[in-house]
């Protein structure tokens, strides 16, 4: 049985590849495109209402992430935010996030095709044509999504409170970092994956839901209670509520 409940049809995902309309640099891994669908719609599902949700990405990179989900779920979604420890990855994030509006990517076609004409590469030109793609998607499904980039500690509520003042994310979705492409920074508790959530529930409200991502292990979370969990691949994932959270770690 398929281990997909929202996501359950196999789609080409080609056009959001980094480096073809996505903008990429080395040490910045992608995401799954399905798994962040299927992760994404899990995470709502379990919120209260029907309507549009503000995204947060805490720990967001280059902002593939934000970026696939905005351009992939644009009639979900009110406003996406991204935020990082390190203001580095955040100059790619914005560039990423620039995308989620049909100027950013007409302002990527064009330079693609340009691209295409001075070296000549017909790769150039099949990016410029998906950036096209992309573009036609988001303006029919409500165009521009809103977006906001911070710099902050994960591990610090109150920058974490400024970072999304006046926002009130509905859905926390983000990778945790791993292996050596990727590394926490800030101040880090003993057990990161604890203090994060910590950290996120106090500055959420209380029907906030958190996903988070991980390789090839079972995330601990205890004594939070779960409220689902996903492995598929190498990635495993789970979900928890912000009050949740609150109420098993005062």
């Amino acid at each position: 049985m398929s281990a997909y409940r929202h996501a359950v049809e196999r789609i080409d995902s080609s056009d959001l590849a980094c480096g073809v309309v996505l903008h990429s640099a080395p040490g910045y891994p992608a995401f799954p495109v399905r798994l962040a669908t299927e992760i994404f719609q899990r995470a709502v599902a379990r919120l209260p209402g029907d309507g549009p949700v503000t995204l947060w990405d805490p720990c967001c990179g280059s902002g593939y992430l934000l970026t696939v989900l905005g351009l992939l779920h644009r009639r979900s979604l009110r406003q996406v935010i991204a935020s990082d420890v390190d203001p580095a990855p955040l100059e790619l994030a914005a560039k990423n996030l620039a995308l989620l509006s049909p100027a950013g990517l007409t302002a990527r076609e064009l330079e693609r095709r340009e691209q295409s004409e001075r070296f000549g590469k017909p790769s150039y030109l099949e990016a410029a044509q998906a950036a096209r793609r992309l573009r036609e998607r988001l303006t029919a499904e409500g165009g521009a999504l809103p977006c906001a980039i911070r710099t902050a500690d994960v591990f610090d509520p109150r920058a974490l409170s400024a970072v999304i003042a006046g926002s009130a994310p509905d859905v926390v979705l983000t990778d945790l970092p791993y292996g050596e492409r990727t590394h926490w920074e800030g101040q880090v508790p003993g057990q990161p994956v604890a203090g994060l959530l910590r950290s996120l529930a106090s500055a959420l409200p209380a029907h906030a839901v958190i996903a988070v991502t991980d390789r090839s292990r079972k995330i601990p979370v205890a004594p939070v209670r779960a409220l689902e969990r996903l492995k598929i691949g190498t990635r495993s994932a789970v979900l928890v509520r912000a009050a949740d959270v609150l109420e098993a770690c005062p």
